[in-house]
């Protein structure tokens, strides 16, 4: 029986110790991995968070940035950290989610992590150059099927959620396009606007600019709703191809075993800074919405993501050289 008392005794006291542990947090700095270099709109976005949270919390969060390998490099580090409640990670799904399935990472969306919430989203956008003949989804597919498969395609490269998104939009719609990949948009727009590429696939803070500019136009975005900043852009599911969203978005979570207690704090503390309006305008001028949401509805979130972009790949075919 002294076995049975010692089980009990010890849960009873877990149990005990659960409030008081969320209750006492934090007690010193909290350590936010990055997963990308300074400057870049993941930084960005988690950088107004951090902030964000310290004013209204009085906790001193630190950003860690933990480039590499397309962000895989700070999430393994982050997903390996102790699950105190002192390592967070600002994950994207590019990142946590597509990375693991084109074996570019070392760890598991669903096992490794413990969902914190949602920070923000940004839809992926489909553009031409101001030029071009296309100016609609009906002309962009007549295109398509008019040359055979020879409508190129470009993306910031392969793997990319943009070009996940232009290969779910062939297969939704049942037309093939030819993949261009470059490194980054930097190098794809001149040939975009110069005529050598047909498309771009991009999330809409790396071409905001230049559609405001009137050098791109946006034919139409990979959401389930406009976007609010470029409210006259359709979305492809309102031209009739479903289940087309492709959005970008970036939540925070902890490594897997972080108490649950320290999950909800954050998660309600997150919350209440993504409803705060200067909070909300920081990330718009980045090209992102805040967006929030329960520890549980982004758990959701990355356990259909997995099964759809693994759908994606497996069905394109798509393989990323070592």
């Amino acid at each position: 029986m002294k076995p049975m008392r010692t089980l009990a005794a010890a849960a009873l006291t877990a149990l005990l110790a659960g409030p008081g542990v969320a209750q006492d947090y934090p007690t010193k700095p909290i350590r936010m991995v990055v997963p990308f270099p300074p400057g870049g709109g993941t930084d960005v976005v988690s950088r107004v968070v951090a902030q964000k949270l310290g004013e209204a919390t009085g906790w001193t969060i630190v950003i860690d940035n933990k480039p590499g390998s397309g962000g895989s490099v700070g999430l393994g580090l982050a997903g390996k950290a102790p699950a105190d409640g002192y390592t967070i990670v600002m994950a994207q799904n590019a990142n946590l989610v597509i990375n693991p399935i084109l074996g570019k990472a070392n760890y598991d969306p669903i096992k490794d992590f413990a969902p914190i919430g949602l920070s923000a989203s940004a839809p992926q956008v489909l553009v031409v150059a101001k030029d071009s003949p296309i100016r609609t989804v009906e002309d962009l597919l007549k295109a398509a099927k008019d040359k055979g498969g020879k409508l190129t395609f470009a993306s910031p490269g392969i793997g990319t959620s943009s070009h996940l998104a232009g290969e779910l939009l062939q297969q939704l719609a049942q037309v093939k396009f030819r993949h261009i990949p470059y490194k980054g948009a930097s190098q794809a727009l001149p040939d975009l606007m110069g005529g050598r590429v047909d498309f771009y696939v991009s999330s809409v803070p790396s071409v905001s600019v230049q559609i405001k500019e009137g050098v791109l136009r946006p034919i139409a975005l990979f959401a389930t709703k406009r976007d609010a900043e470029f409210p006259d852009v359709p979305t492809f599911d309102e031209k009739g191809i479903k289940n087309s969203d492709a959005a970008t978005w970036w939540g925070l979570a902890a490594p897997a075993g972080t108490p649950a207690e320290i999950v909800t704090k954050i998660n309600a503390e997150l919350n209440k800074v993504l409803k705060d309006s200067d909070t909300q305008a920081k990330l718009r001028a980045a090209g992102a919405e805040a967006t929030g949401s329960s520890a549980g509805e982004f758990a959701a979130l990355i356990k259909s993501d997995v099964p759809k972009w693994t759908a994606v790949i497996k069905t394109a075919d798509i393989k990323v050289a070592d």
